[in-house]
């Protein structure tokens, strides 16, 4: 039987990693979570000193750095120097340097690399911003999800405010609708795997739905593909 590889792809605050999470329970498969292979290296960087600004080093870095994508329990889980990086890669300084460092050709190249490997060998259900453009093209069950900018930054604004869990405020709201503009700018306007749907990739607006109806309608999405052939 034929591994099973879904793309789902689309900028911050959709939905991307519950749905994801769910839709793999649901087939069975292995989650991916490419961004914390993007926010481990930006680690990799920021405990090494490294500028994301140069190149050079960057690239030089990132050749050598020690990690890996293994199967575990669950799924997929991003190991660094032997070492799973856990809530370290939720530190401010690791988000805010990750998608800076993710512009580099270099980077992307590494990761993406072994991002295939890993579903060449598992398959499983793979989130991020190039997936079905460049990671599976070849995949026939690729997604892409938006919704309105709003909407993300009242998303993105809760889930901040969650993981902070204690008695420092959270970010203002306006100052997060303005780093996902900044971020999406960045992510759609970048000249290696910039942030964009794949042409045949199904496109929901997650906006009204709730996760549970989102993987719905992926299920149904997947079993009309996969009877087409």
């Amino acid at each position: 039987m034929p591994l099973v590889v879904v793309a789902i792809d689309g900028p911050a605050g959709v939905g991307k990693s519950t749905v994801a999470r769910r839709l793999a329970a649901r087939l069975a498969v292995p989650y991916v979570d490419t961004g914390a292979m993007y926010r481990a290296t930006a680690l990799h960087l920021a405990d090494h000193g490294i500028d994301p600004e140069d190149r050079a080093a960057v690239a030089t870095a990132v050749e050598s750095m020690p990690l890996r994508l293994v199967l575990l329990a669950g799924g997929a889980q991003v190991e660094l120097g032997g070492e799973r990086p856990g809530e370290r890669l939720r530190r401010p300084d690791v988000a805010a340097l990750t998608s800076r460092i993710a512009v580099h050709p270099e980077v992307r190249q590494r990761l993406v690399a072994l991002q295939q490997e890993f579903v060449r060998r598992h398959g499983g259900v793979m989130e991020g911003r190039d997936i079905g453009t460049v990671v599976a093209p070849e995949t026939p069950f690729k997604f892409y999800l938006d919704a309105d900018p709003g909407v993300r930054a009242e998303r993105r604004h809760a889930e901040l405010v969650g993981k902070r869990g204690g008695p420092e405020p959270g970010p203002e709201p306006g100052e997060v609708a303005r780093e996902l503009a900044e971020r999406d700018a960045r992510d759609s306007s970048r000249s290696t795997s910039p942030l964009q749907a794949a042409p045949d990739a199904c496109r929901i607006d997650t906006g009204s739905l709730d996760p549970e109806a989102v993987v719905e309608v992926m299920l149904g999405e997947i079993q009309r593909r996969a009877a087409r052939g």
